[in-house]
């Protein structure tokens, strides 16, 4: 999944696609690249960051929508608003991605059972300002997990196609970098679930604790978020979402050939 941000503060490549043009020109890009998914995205998550009007949010990505979905790309679009989501929907996205899991906005669930499209529900407890308040866990995995699977309940009881529900552990989203990373190291127990798992550590700042010198060197995240990819992609992963698509495809075929074969199967390789 590439990330495609429509938005003046996005933490890593925030004012970089405002106009129409720019924003459909790098989405074609990140699918050369071997995106299979382009999430569009009209709102900044970053930590800290304040809410953006609803209006303004579906004016930044239904255009950007439409054009790409007439161009034959398969779009996310990246919202917590079921109001943003119908209207993403019907100018062509294919899957709705709710870094709130449903929670930031109590149409969503109805809305999107109505819609039939795959639903991401994120692990998430609060709004970008005031995530960091909220960073407290007995166990951050097992927590996540309870979370996520009472999310899960939730919106097959509103309607949400079990089959079509993707969880996403919400790295970075009101957890510390060493919470984020036992997240990378126990993704097992989320697939507990059972349901397709998406990542995304793409540039996040938990990174910047395993890389030398600079803690705001960009190279040493993309690094780090390269060797994720391929981590969580050798565990099972569904798919990550990640900036620099190239890298992570290539990560993502070596974590392939690295995941575990059943024993069963392991006289059928070559």
């Amino acid at each position: 999944m590439g990330v495609l941000n429509v938005t003046p503060d996005s933490f890593s490549d925030g004012g970089r696609y405002l106009t129409v043009d720019a924003a459909v020109e790098h989405g074609l890009r990140l699918v050369r690249e071997g995106a299979d998914l382009v999430d569009v995205g009209g709102e900044s998550t970053r930590p800290g960051a304040d809410r953006t009007p609803a209006a303004e949010e579906r004016a930044r990505v239904l255009p950007v929508v439409r054009e790409l979905a007439a161009a034959g790309v398969a779009v996310s679009i990246d919202t917590m608003r079921a109001t943003v989501a119908e209207a993403a929907v019907d100018a062509g996205a294919v899957l709705v991605n709710d870094v709130s899991g449903g929670l930031a906005d109590p149409d969503m669930a109805r809305c999107v059972a109505d819609l039939g499209t795959p639903y991401i529900a994120m692990h998430w407890r609060a709004h970008s300002a005031r995530m960091r308040e909220h960073s407290r866990y007995r166990d951050v995995v097992a927590d996540v997990v309870a979370e996520l699977r009472c999310r899960v309940h939730a919106l097959v009881a509103e309607g949400l196609r079990p089959d079509r529900l993707i969880v996403d552990p919400g790295l970075g989203f009101a957890k510390t970098a060493a919470q984020s990373w036992q997240l990378v190291r126990r993704l097992d127990e989320v697939f507990a679930l059972e349901r397709h798992v998406l990542v995304g550590a793409s540039r996040k700042s938990f990174l910047t604790t395993v890389a030398p010198g600079s803690t705001a060197d960009a190279a040493a995240r993309e690094a780090a978020t390269t060797a994720v990819t391929a981590a969580v992609a050798a565990r099972g992963a569904f798919a990550v979402r990640v900036h620099d698509v190239p890298a992570s495809v290539v990560a993502a075929r070596v974590g392939d050939l690295l995941r575990p074969v059943p024993v069963g199967l392991a006289h059928q390789v070559h």
